[in-house]
């Protein structure tokens, strides 16, 4: 059976994005080499509120209003908060910033 593409390919992940996210997580050095769209936030990263706050606020101030990762959280329930990915987080990325 031949390999078969994601319907929907996973762009790269930003570099910036990535370093946001290491930075709010106070990860040690290396840790976001392994970070992957697919990680969850909660699940996967084991981001606390401390540092789910501290991410949306470096979001926020470096790719503007649009990159509100509070708005997005305030509006999902437990399912989709355990479920939020790093992939998601690159979507609210404005679009220039997002490839």
């Amino acid at each position: 059976m031949p390999d078969r593409e994601p319907p929907h390919p996973v762009a790269p992940l930003h570099p910036e994005l990535v370093a946001l996210i290491a930075r709010a997580a106070g990860a040690p050095p290396g840790w976001a080499e392994l970070l992957t769209p697919e990680a969850r936030l909660d699940g996967d990263l084991l981001l606390d509120e401390c540092e789910l706050a501290a991410l949306a606020e470096h979001l926020r101030v470096r790719f503007g209003p649009t990159a509100d990762l509070a708005g997005l959280r305030a509006g999902l329930d437990l399912a989709a908060l355990e479920s939020l990915t790093v992939a998601d987080l690159q979507e609210l990325l404005p679009e220039e910033d997002a490839r």
